[in-house]
């Protein structure tokens, strides 16, 4: 007598189950699996400090940013530091050098670089920074696609100084996963162009 109630149940449980089910494949609708998603990234607030370097220039850097100096690789007239975003797991990693009647092959290099990524690239974009009061010249790379550098660029004076960096992510180069984050970090490194300072 006991189990007759739970029977009960379990009876109409299926009989509704069973339907549902006659109900889905007469409305000739096809049950689709979702598509793949990805997480959602909560963005920093942009907010920007004055960083003065030990190589002879400053910039402004998100707060959000930390700055890592190579000194092992240093010299007394190049240097090497990272500008690093932990939180959006990225680097920007930045070259300073002087120019002594190299320009052209400094340039010559730095375009190099981005070529290395063109076979992955579905293209690349240039953008010409012209800042004539305060004597900075230079090309932002924006490349698109799988790359696993999707910003590069170079800084120069024409007569003595030249600064180059380039934007990694810690995690396979998936455009659609990493574009707001890509977004987000174009508009710091594009802040960090135009607000650099030759301080020699």
């Amino acid at each position: 007598m006991k189990w007759k109630p739970l029977i009960l149940l379990i009876s109409v449980m299926l009989v509704i189950a069973l339907a549902i089910s006659f109900f889905k494949i007469g409305s000739g609708t096809e049950m689709m699996p979702k598509p793949r998603g990805y997480f959602r990234i909560d963005l920093p607030r942009k907010a920007y400090t004055h960083y003065d370097s030990k190589c002879p220039l400053s910039f402004d850097i998100p707060n959000y940013a930390t700055v890592e100096i190579y000194r092992d690789k240093s010299s007394e007239d190049s240097c090497w530091f990272n500008i690093a975003f932990p939180r959006l797991k990225a680097t920007v990693y930045c070259t300073y050098l002087p120019v002594k009647g190299n320009l052209d092959q400094l340039i010559r290099d730095s375009y190099d670089f981005v070529a290395k990524h063109e076979m992955r690239a579905s293209g690349f974009r240039r953008e010409h920074i012209s800042l004539p009061d305060k004597k900075v010249y230079g090309i932002f790379y924006n490349i698109q696609g799988d790359a696993a550098s999707q910003v590069q660029f170079f800084l120069t004076d024409s007569t003595e100084h030249f600064f180059r960096g380039s934007l990694y992510f810690f995690n396979k180069p998936n455009p659609d996963s990493i574009a707001p984050v890509l977004d987000f970090l174009k508009k710091d490194i594009l802040h960090i162009t135009e607000t650099l300072e030759w301080t020699d």
